[in-house]
This record gives structure tokens, C-alpha cells and sequence, in this order.
């Protein structure tokens, strides 16, 4: 029989430590994150696990509206692979793939889905998931970062180290894109660091490994899950997670909250959004990019209106107002121009 947790709620207000008793015997939550190029890395993960593996495994890679990977790893794997599913209890030996548009958490032994903010520009993000299986789970969890860019996965994966799980990442000289899983060699004291293809046998080895202590979740970690299992949160809470700062959020432009989450720099806003450093700056690119390009068309289209009047007063013989807008037509134009070059100059960096 599976292994019974606790819920997310109970397990956001204990701080005792302790062994897991919860987790019998072995690691039984595999959760694994991938982006750019890990389609690849997962194939061949999953495809080298067993059969008969005692753990559920837990897949989310960022993708866009329409997402094939579900048939992929069910023509690559032994395992039965499944579309995660809200409220579907967690079964041993399967392995459940986020759907596109939907985050992926874990809470008292079944899966939810949430359609929240997004975390570092992606929905479904690495990050809430990790922090869910590592808050329901402790240290029966095992967290795996593949391949990708930016760095989603890292904080998750610290919050999986800090209750006593385990952290395995795909060697970066393998990794397609190699960002995330330096990001995490970087900020979270990594177990395995392997190529793709040893991956598999790994996991497979120490899911039949004794779980250790779980300790206590950090407090940010189980506030951070709060908002991503969009239950009840307050301003408060926010100024728990760290501290006000002068930024505004880029998807929403409510305001940012800065958080030391160790030597690692992220942010986080009221409504849910979430950023590292990386995807905080990937983040205002996008949104400096929009609105300058809609200057321009504010510009241009200002000037072609402009001219439309003006020749509407020439025909009519009030050639002193004509000119007049026909000047303040070609001022439009100029300003259109120098926006246009610096969108370009922009682009060239």
C-alpha cells in the first residue's frame, strides 16, 4: 500500500523534525523538472526505470498550449504514464506529466492542479511543485533538474534539500542548455550529478534506499506554497517572505517583494508571480520590449492621423492650421524614428 502523507497544510505549520515515519522505508516522490532540450534527457530517464519501481514519478517541462510529451514517454517508458489529473490520488509505479497551462502540485497524497500566476515565466514551473512534494513529503523526496534555461527548479530544489530529500542533477556538460542545472550546481548542495543515461539506474537505486530525517520547512518555503495552491494569503504574509522593494512586478505591476533565499536572489509579488534573478530580468526585457514597440505605434499612428487632418484643413483652404499640423506630423514621425532605432539597437544586444 502506498505510504500515506500529511497534508500540505499540516505539514506548512509543523516544525518538528524527526525521523519520516510517514515514508516507510524508501524514497517514494521522484520529481523531475526540465525545459529547453530535456525531452531528450527524460526518454531516457524514464525509460531506463523499472517496472517494478516503488516510487511515483512526477514530470513537469515547460511547454507551450499543446504538449505531446505524455505519449512520448509512454512509447519511451515500462512505466504507465499518465496526464496529471486534480485530485487524483498518487499511485506507485506511474509516472503523471503536468498538463500544458496548469501548475502541478502535490497535497495529502493526491495531485492538484492549479492555474496560478506564473513562476519564472512558466506555467507549469519546476518551483511550486518541488516546494509541494518536499513540504507533503519531507525527505522521501527525490528532485531532479534536467535540462533548461534560466533557473527554475533551483529554489525547489533547495526547499527539497532543506526538509532532508534527495538532489540529482543532469551533468551540464550533457544538458542541451545547461543554464538550469548550473544555476542549481551553484545554489543547492547537489547528491548526484550524472549524464542522462545513468540517471535512470539511479533512480531506481535509491528509490529503494532507507529515507533519513525529515527536517523542518523553512518558513518562506511554506508560504510560497500558500500562494501557488492560491489559498488564502495577505500582504502580511508577503512581508514574512522578505522584504518590500521598489520593483514592480512585470506580468501583473503590482509590487515586488525581494527574497534572501540563501545566496540565491529572487522576487515574488501579492498575486503569485515569482521570479529568480535571471527570469526577473528575461521578464522586464519582454515587458520593456512591448511597451516600446507600442510607442512606436502610438508614434506612428499619431502621425499618419495628424496628416489625415491636416490635409483635411488644406482642402478646405486654412493652409496656416495645415501647416501647422504638418509639422507637428513630421515632429511625431522623427520621435517614431528614434524609438524605431533604439527597439533596434536593443535587439542587436
Amino acid at each position: 500500500m502506498f505510504p500515506q502523507p500529511v497534508s500540505a497544510r499540516e505539514a506548512a505549520v509543523s516544525r518538528a523534525g524527526g525521523p519520516d515515519r510517514r515514508a516507510g522505508a524508501h524514497h517514494h516522490i521522484i520529481v523531475i523538472g526540465a525545459s529547453a532540450g530535456g525531452i531528450e534527457p527524460l526518454k531516457q530517464i524514464v525509460g531506463d526505470l523499472p517496472p517494478d519501481l516503488p516510487a511515483a514519478v512526477f514530470v513537469v517541462l515547460h511547454v507551450g498550449q499543446v504538449s505531446y510529451l505524455p505519449e512520448i514517454l509512454e512509447r519511451a517508458s515500462r512505466l504507465t504514464t499518465l496526464v496529471a489529473s486534480n485530485g487524483a490520488a498518487v499511485e506507485a509505479g506511474t509516472v503523471y506529466v503536468a498538463p500544458p497551462g496548469f501548475h502541478l502540485l502535490l497535497h495529502d497524497g493526491h495531485m492538484m492542479l492549479r492555474r496560478g500566476p506564473r513562476e519564472n515565466l512558466a506555467r507549469p514551473a519546476i518551483d511550486p511543485l518541488f516546494r509541494s512534494a518536499a513540504l507533503s513529503f519531507g525527505a522521501s523526496v527525490i528532485g531532479v533538474l534536467l535540462s533548461g534555461s534560466l533557473s527554475d527548479g533551483t529554489a525547489g530544489l533547495r526547499a527539497i534539500k532543506a526538509v532532508g530529500g534527495l538532489a540529482v542533477v543532469q551533468h551540464p556538460k550533457g544538458a542541451l542548455v545547461p543554464a538550469m542545472v548550473q544555476s542549481a550546481l551553484h545554489h543547492v548542495e547537489v547528491d548526484h550529478c550524472l549524464p542522462a543515461a545513468q540517471l535512470g539506474g539511479l533512480l531506481a537505486r535509491l528509490a529503494a534506499e532507507p529515507v533519513g530525517k525529515t527536517l523542518p520547512a523553512p518558513p518562506g518555503v511554506r508560504l510560497e506554497a500558500v500562494v501557488a495552491a492560491q489559498e488564502h494569503s495577505t500582504m502580511k504574509d508577503e512581508d514574512r517572505l522578505g522584504e518590500l522593494s521598489v520593483f514592480t512586478c512585470p506580468e501583473c505591476h503590482g509590487p515586488l517583494w525581494e527574497i534572501e533565499d540563501g545566496d540565491m536572489l529572487r522576487y515574488g509579488c501579492h498575486t503569485g508571480h515569482a521570479f529568480t534573478a535571471d527570469a526577473m530580468m528575461e521578464a522586464q526585457a519582454v515587458e520593456a520590449d512591448g511597451i516600446l514597440w507600442s510607442l512606436l505605434r502610438s508614434h506612428q499612428q499619431r502621425a499618419e492621423f495628424t496628416w489625415r487632418v491636416a490635409e483635411r484643413e488644406r482642402s478646405q483652404d486654412r493652409s496656416a492650421l495645415a501647416a501647422q499640423l504638418g509639422k507637428r506630423a513630421r515632429e511625431y514621425e522623427a520621435d517614431a524614428r528614434v524609438i524605431e532605432e533604439g527597439n533596434r539597437k536593443e535587439k542587436a544586444k
